[in-house]
């Protein structure tokens, strides 16, 4: 298992899971090129991996509900490193809670990026990925496993995610390429809850998953070169209290 040599797509790549990500495939040797809307945090991101790691970088500015740009994104990284080896499909947002006071615009917006997002970027990275028989990997969520009565259309989308994930996996695990759900409870990241605090702000390090730990479960899934990792849980310790 290794990612020497390897080329990586991380979408959702300015921040916390998405940025971890991107550093953690190119601390195994690969090469990265990164997308989401804010292009110069993705430059700085950039910088700093191709400072730290011996490996390549590109940056290509996406906003994942728009169909032609995540095409031109997918097409972007091949013209660049001349391959495609995995594609992590991290873009998402949970606008909203309530399904009565939701408006349409924050309902579209959810469906649009976490669940358009993820099918524009796979039918596009999928007949790269058959030709290196590469790795696919969905940031999921335990909202995607379990019911989530704060923000149901969210967990809806996450459903869907982790649903077409596995379909799809059975679909083209016969052409030698690999499909990874990891689903973690809350992370330390610019995300928020329904109430719209970070949980980055509301949490101290240590008091509940860091993106580190979500970037390393991403990386391993990634690596394989023979097996699928099916699915990976990562919940917070305490998680499961009282159920």
């Amino acid at each position: 298992m290794s990612l020497n040599d390897s080329v990586a797509l991380v979408t959702g790549a300015s921040a916390g899971i998405g940025e971890a990500t991107a550093h953690a495939l190119a601390r195994e040797g690969a090469d990265v090129a990164l997308a989401a809307r804010r292009q110069d945090r993705l430059e700085a991101i950039a910088g700093e991996i191709e400072s730290e790691f011996d490996v390549g970088t590109l940056v290509v500015p996406t906003d994942v509900r728009d169909e032609a740009a995540v095409e031109a994104m997918v097409e972007a990284t091949v013209d660049e490193f001349g391959r495609l080896d995995v594609l992590v499909n991290n873009a998402g947002l949970g606008v909203g809670g309530d399904v009565e006071a939701a408006t349409t615009e924050q309902y579209r917006l959810m469906m649009e990026t976490n669940v358009d997002g993820v099918f524009f970027a796979t039918r596009a990275a999928l007949p790269h990925l058959r030709e290196t028989e590469g790795n696919l990997v969905v940031v999921g969520s335990f909202a995607g496993q379990y019911p989530r009565p704060g923000n149901p259309i969210y967990a809806a989308t996450k459903w869907w995610v982790r649903g077409f994930a596995h379909s799809l996996e059975g679909q083209v695990g016969t052409e030698g390429i690999g499909v990874t759900v990891v689903n973690p409870t809350e992370v330390r990241t610019e995300f928020g809850n329904e109430e719209g605090a970070a949980f980055q702000e509301r949490f101290e390090p240590g008091e509940m998953t860091e993106p580190a730990e979500v970037a390393d479960a991403v990386a391993f899934a990634a690596a394989q070169d023979r097996s699928t990792v099916h699915e990976i849980d990562l919940y917070r310790r305490d998680k499961l209290e009282g159920w």
